[in-house]
């Protein structure tokens, strides 16, 4: 890893950079492909990358309600080695799931579903099926707000120059509310990006690529 000073030509800012996009209406669930890669998060830190996605609610007066999955490598849970993870409003924590054993260049599958009485579920494939990582209870409704995004934080008490090798994301899919076939998320679909899709994005010296509007794309070093 190279540091930099701050103000210096390759500092990493610090705090969060999404790169990513959210809908703009309200689905059922949401699924997809992720690359896990290494990123250059330093021990004992508070920087972390991670690839998720992520079905969310406002419910007003500053209180969000969400159930997020996907991977992430931190600085403090065993540094250096990509976890596959899931963090909730309800118990507010990160979980790891070290049964899977992942490795850069990897590709996970990843799907959040809505469930009969306001449960929302976390599933992973593995080993040739679909393993539950987690179910909760949350005030969601049967549908809510997806995302999809990768997400680098910055230790602001560590200022330096955090390197992201870019992440792919592909065969992104939306499960409708009235219990239909999952599709595609596609330009059709109202989405929320914070710039201009048919631009390159640059965000904290990262950058994303829309390969397909907005079921492939790439996070990551700029490169």
């Amino acid at each position: 890893m190279r540091l930099a000073r701050r103000g210096e030509a390759g500092f990493t800012p610090s705090g969060y950079h999404h790169l990513g996009a959210n809908t703009g209406n309200e689905w059922a669930g949401v699924s997809g492909r992720m690359s896990v890669v290494d990123g250059s998060v330093r021990p004992r830190s508070y920087d972390f990358v991670a690839g998720r996605f992520m079905a969310k609610r406002n419910l007003g007066r500053g209180s969000i309600a969400w159930l997020e999955a996907g991977w992430a490598e931190t600085g403090w849970a065993q540094p250096g080695r990509q976890h596959i993870y899931t963090f909730n409003t309800n118990t507010k924590t990160w979980q790891f799931y070290d049964q899977y054993l992942l490795r850069p260049g990897d590709k996970i599958w990843l799907d959040l579903r809505s469930n009969d009485g306001g449960w929302w579920s976390a599933w992973l494939w593995w080993g040739d099926r679909w393993n539950l990582l987690t179910a909760q209870r949350l005030p969601l409704g049967p549908t809510a707000t997806v995302e999809q995004y990768v997400e680098v934080h910055v230790d602001a008490g560590r200022p330096g120059l955090l390197d992201v090798p870019p992440v792919l994301v592909d065969n992104v899919r939306l499960r409708p509310a009235d219990g239909g076939a999952s599709r595609l998320w596609r330009d059709d679909v109202p989405t929320l990006t914070g710039s201009d899709p048919a631009q390159r994005e640059h965000n904290g010296g990262f950058c994303l690529d829309w390969l397909t509007r907005y079921d492939t794309w790439t996070a990551g070093d700029c490169g």
